[in-house]
């Protein structure tokens, strides 16, 4: 039995489909808030539990009888505390895992261990990882860097504007991976029920581009020219703020945008695993980018 958590999101609705395209993978459980969301051949193949995986008594009725969890701990724009947000799902799940027969767990993660220091979200993912791991379940970490989908949000700008930002420098290599990899990657390892311990499973895609060179792809890939605007670490936090994210949030993602570009683990250093991240970011433009640009 398999449990997925954030069905309905950019990872866990690609690794749930993937679930459901595999004849071996038994009976399968979701939690989502809002089960209108799922598709409808979700909707029709597996059982619903309604409610958030922060809340025990809805993360422990559906684990129950299940030895296999996805785990993805959702972003919370208004949350008040990073590292409570983070604990506030991961401990429920320690509990769930020491009292019932949870065997297996496949928790989206983060490049950066013993790396990455006062990284904000980075930073609580990684202590997340440590929680978890302490309980001794046979535990796999997906390690991705900066993901390509964290641009789709830009999608306007870049049409209507040719413009793009990042508080990120623009002649930095910054690795990257696709939302599909992790999910791909996330099914293959919960249809498997051989392996065991503990490990990182590094998702670093095949490029070594900087800013300005994901800039040159999109506008090969767009047709147009399209150019990339730094973002200042403060700048960046304080329109985070202006967009709704509380203080805390905020604060966390600018320490997170200093972290990447001052301590590099998501840098050229990175080495790229085909095996787990085979999607290159042109491949990505043209599937993804292009079509929300276009609308």
């Amino acid at each position: 039995m398999i449990v997925v958590t954030t069905p309905t999101g950019q990872i866990g609705r690609q690794l749930l489909d993937r679930l459901l395209d595999a004849p071996d993978a038994g009976p399968v459980r979701v939690i989502v808030r809002d089960p209108a969301r799922l598709a409808p051949r979700a909707r029709e193949r597996v059982e619903v539990f309604q409610g958030s995986h922060s809340d025990p008594d809805v993360l422990g009725a559906a684990c129950a009888g299940a030895d296999r969890v996805f785990w993805l701990v959702p972003p919370a724009f208004g949350a008040d505390s990073v590292d409570g947000h983070f604990r506030g799902f991961t401990e429920p799940l320690c509990q769930v895992i020491e009292a019932q027969d949870v065997q297996r767990v496949v928790a989206v993660s983060t490049l950066g261990r013993k790396v990455a220091e006062n990284a904000g979200q980075i930073s609580a993912s990684l202590a997340m990882d440590e929680e978890i791991m302490a309980t001794g379940v046979h535990y796999r970490a997906l390690c991705p860097p900066f993901l390509m989908e964290n641009l789709l949000g830009q999608a306007p700008a870049i049409r209507d504007g040719g413009v793009f930002r990042m508080a990120a420098d623009r002649t930095q290599v910054l690795r990257t991976c696709a939302t599909g990899d992790i999910a791909a990657t996330g099914a293959r390892l919960l249809l498997d029920g051989s392996w065991t311990g503990q490990e990182d499973v590094p998702l670093v895609g095949p490029d070594a581009l900087t800013p300005e060179g994901m800039t040159e792809v999109i506008s090969e890939v767009l047709g147009r020219p399209v150019r990339m605007e730094p973002t200042g670490i403060e700048d960046y936090r304080r329109a985070l703020l202006s967009q709704g994210a509380s203080e805390s949030v905020a604060q966390g993602l600018a320490d997170m945008a200093r972290a990447i570009t001052e301590q590099g683990f998501y840098g050229a250093a990175a080495p790229s695993t085909p095996e787990t991240a085979p999607m290159s970011f042109r491949q990505w433009c043209e599937e993804v980018l292009k079509p929300a640009v276009r609308g």
